[in-house]
């Protein structure tokens, strides 16, 4: 084999592996209004207070199909999540650590068997990263908060974004409206 082939293949290779575990979309940009504080379902100025635990004290809190999705990037069973039913007014929040993820008033019935999403409340309570796991790339929505796997979001929602959140039902929470 050609030494300079065997670098220069080598470089790429390591670039493409370097790029694909960058995050996708880990930053956004902050609006004035949230920088005042206004928004208590999004973030101040200083971003998300991270929540981290060790694997055991995940375990005491969770359940264990929780934590198989939320901290093993597992999936639970399309059809399975008694979310898919919710139509009441309200937020869903991450199971994990109760940061507000999303708004009764984006969810969608996509057909896909899993809750959907079509906006999170505010773009930076969640992160992006991208995901090679399977025979595609894809892209894996997790809690900022606390780094919990959520699920995935796709490019074939309905309007006015155009995205799917496709969340694993059991990584959150319903809390349902007062008023």
């Amino acid at each position: 084999m050609n030494r300079r082939y065997f670098l220069s293949s080598s470089l790429a290779l390591a670039a493409i592996v370097a790029c694909s575990r960058s995050p996708v979309a880990s930053i956004a940009l902050i609006d004035d209004k949230t920088r005042k504080g206004n928004n208590p379902n999004s973030l101040n100025a200083q971003g998300v207070k991270k929540v981290t635990k060790t694997n055991e004290e995940w375990k005491r809190i969770l359940s264990n199909e929780q934590y198989n999705v939320t901290r093993e990037k597992g999936t639970e069973p399309p059809f399975s999540s008694p979310l898919n039913e919710i139509h009441d007014k309200g937020i869903f929040e991450c199971v994990a650590c109760e940061l507000p993820l999303f708004s009764s008033s984006a969810k969608f019935d996509s057909g896909t068997g899993w809750p959907s999403f079509w906006e999170p409340i505010a773009k930076e309570n969640v992160r992006e990263e991208v995901d090679n796991s399977l025979f595609e790339s894809r892209t894996e929505v997790e809690c900022a908060r606390c780094d919990s796997h959520l699920g995935h979001v796709f490019e074939d929602g309905p309007k006015p974004t155009g995205l799917r959140y496709c969340m694993n039902g059991v990584a959150l929470k319903f809390v349902k409206d007062k008023t």
